[in-house]
């Protein structure tokens, strides 16, 4: 690698499966489409989409699918050299029920255990992470080692590479997802308490902040993820629009950008998406939000994830109107 990544991504990896009916439920779907998928994955071909250049670190299973995801990754732009193959294990595929405006069931089928969660700290390349513009990580990685080791020894990797630089950011997604824990909410927040003591920005939903903090006031929440150790907070909030805190006590209220919803699932993958392109801009606080705000509501506008991430001029083009 020549020049350093804009957006590297770590973690949950996959093949979605989403009924092309809308209104219907799963045992009624009788077709489907296939889409690359997984949160982080997402959300860098979100950033790709918006011209940066971006990359995941993440495991297949050996199977068609893993080859699936290699050539979708190709046909997005988003660099696959660290995504590899786990022999014992197939690639994740995930269902969902497509229920507007607001009712997106998902079924995850990772038994007996993802690929992605056999990410190991040794086959890191701590030279990638430590040099990415914004390296993004997500909760599901803690849910299970060695996962959870690797993705804490990248956080603190970029805490130990950290030089001042401002255009520089270590996001933690907080990505809470039930399902993946054993042990319930007080276990997750253990592990992300030490993910927050390493990094710059905190993203996530209200039921999420309250995972990491333990309250569901948005202020409150964002006050406490800045004290946990981060230094801008984003609390969205769905149809209340999203929270956004900086350290330096610079804040931004923004409302959602109206649209007729079609599927919510990626919406947050896109706001993550184009929230990297904006820190990466330079631009300022409630600009970013907006701009992030308006990348998640076309997603939501469509009905697959990562086909759907919008480009630079679709967004700027629904902002205008």
């Amino acid at each position: 690698m020549t020049e350093p990544f804009d957006v590297l991504t770590m973690g949950r990896i996959g093949v979605d499966l989403y009924p092309l009916q809308t209104g219907v439920p799963l045992p009624q779907v009788e077709t489907f489409g296939k889409f690359l998928g997984g949160s982080p994955t997402n959300v860098a071909v979100a950033a790709a989409r918006l011209g940066r250049s971006s990359a995941v670190i993440s495991r297949t299973g050996q199977d068609p699918f893993g080859t699936y995801i290699h050539q979708a990754l190709g046909e997005f732009g988003v660099d696959d050299r660290f995504v590899t193959a786990v022999e014992r294990y197939p690639t994740p595929v995930t269902f969902c029920e497509i229920f507007p405006p607001d009712d997106f069931p998902l079924y995850f089928y990772r038994e007996p255990k993802a690929p992605d969660l056999e990410i190991h700290s040794a086959e890191l390349d701590f030279g990638a992470v430590a040099a990415a513009r914004i390296f993004w990580a997500s909760g599901t990685g803690l849910c299970q080692e060695p996962s959870r080791a690797a993705t804490l020894d990248a956080l603190a990797a970029r805490s130990a590479a950290a030089d001042g630089a401002a255009d520089r950011f270590t996001v933690f997604d907080l990505d809470w997802r039930p399902m993946f824990w054993s042990a319930g909410p007080d276990e997750a927040r253990a592990h992300y308490e030490r993910a927050l003591a390493h990094s710059t920005v905190a993203v996530g939903n209200v039921d999420e902040c309250e995972i990491a903090t333990g309250t569901r006031d948005p202020r409150a929440c964002a006050e406490a993820l800045i004290a946990a150790g981060v230094d801008l907070a984003v609390v969205k909030q769905g149809p209340e629009g999203v929270l956004a805190l900086h350290r330096d006590g610079t804040a931004a209220e923004v409302p959602p950008h109206p649209v007729d919803v079609v599927n919510g699932l990626g919406a947050g993958d896109a706001f993550g998406g184009a929230l990297c392109h904006g820190l990466l801009a330079g631009w300022g606080l409630e600009h970013v939000m907006r701009y992030a705000n308006a990348a998640g509501a076309l997603v939501a506008s469509r009905l697959a994830c990562s086909p759907a991430m919008p480009t630079a001029a679709e967004v700027e083009d629904l902002l205008r109107h």
